[in-house]
């Protein structure tokens, strides 16, 4: 924290294809839920924030190299994260859902049998899908990719059968493309976001989740999730 303050400034470091978590818009500028948030808590910490770019597969190594400050990017909670880098407590629910384009015969699990899959690499979305052994082995090709967005590209294009996807990231497509994608009922279970921070950064950590606390309870995290998802989906 005293660094923080001395720099004036805290580094968040995001996957900028992240939509609606973290993003950029139609003028290039980095928007978001996330984005929102961290913005918010800069500002009751007294310092600004700045967002900085970074492949999501070297995201962690990243913030232990101290390159970014924290990662808050709709970052899963998992146990093999949990042995690099600390969480602040849990602030929203999400699924890993399987999308697939309108009118394609896949209805479940069963019958990505022998299919091309998309995933983005190293991201929980890989992790669920490969710890579904059963699933995985049965899959021709998992094909991984740097983001989300190339994936889904692919899956337009006939190049993949299917993408394995965080839930809100790819609801908020279908809200853009309508008709262009399903999901099926089948998923690869429920997780938890949380934002990520060093080990050995005690101070940082609960001062973030000092403030998140406080945007909970004052309804300053609600409103940000009605703007973004049109009602609150933040975890108490």
């Amino acid at each position: 924290m005293d660094k923080i303050k001395q720099a004036g400034k805290f580094v968040v470091g995001l996957d900028d294809t992240f939509a609606p978590m973290g993003f950029r818009d139609e003028k290039g500028e980095i928007v978001g839920f996330d984005i929102d948030l961290a913005k918010e808590a800069a500002k009751r910490m007294g310092v600004d924030v700045e967002f900085k770019p970074v492949e999501w597969d070297g995201i962690i190594m990243s913030l232990n190299n101290g390159d970014i400050d924290v990662i808050w990017n709709g970052l899963t909670i998992t146990e093999s994260r949990e042995k690099e880098i600390n969480f602040t407590k849990p602030y929203m629910s999400n699924r890993q859902i399987i999308m697939i384009k309108k009118g394609s015969p896949i209805k479940g699990k069963e019958d990505l049998a022998d299919k091309v899959v998309g995933v983005q690499m190293n991201s929980s979305s890989d992790e669920a899908l490969t710890a579904d052994k059963k699933t995985a082995d049965s899959l021709k090709e998992i094909r991984r990719f740097q983001d989300n967005a190339t994936a889904l590209m692919d899956l337009s294009a006939g190049r993949l059968d299917a993408v394995v996807v965080d839930e809100i990231l790819g609801r908020y497509y279908m809200t853009k493309k309508p008709d262009e994608y399903d999901i099926l009922e089948d998923n690869f279970g429920e997780e938890q976001y949380g934002i990520g921070v060093r080990k050995s950064d005690i101070a940082f950590l609960e001062q973030l989740n000092k403030v998140m606390d406080e945007m909970k309870a004052d309804g300053t995290a609600s409103e940000i999730s009605k703007k973004w998802f049109g009602e609150d989906i933040v975890l108490k």
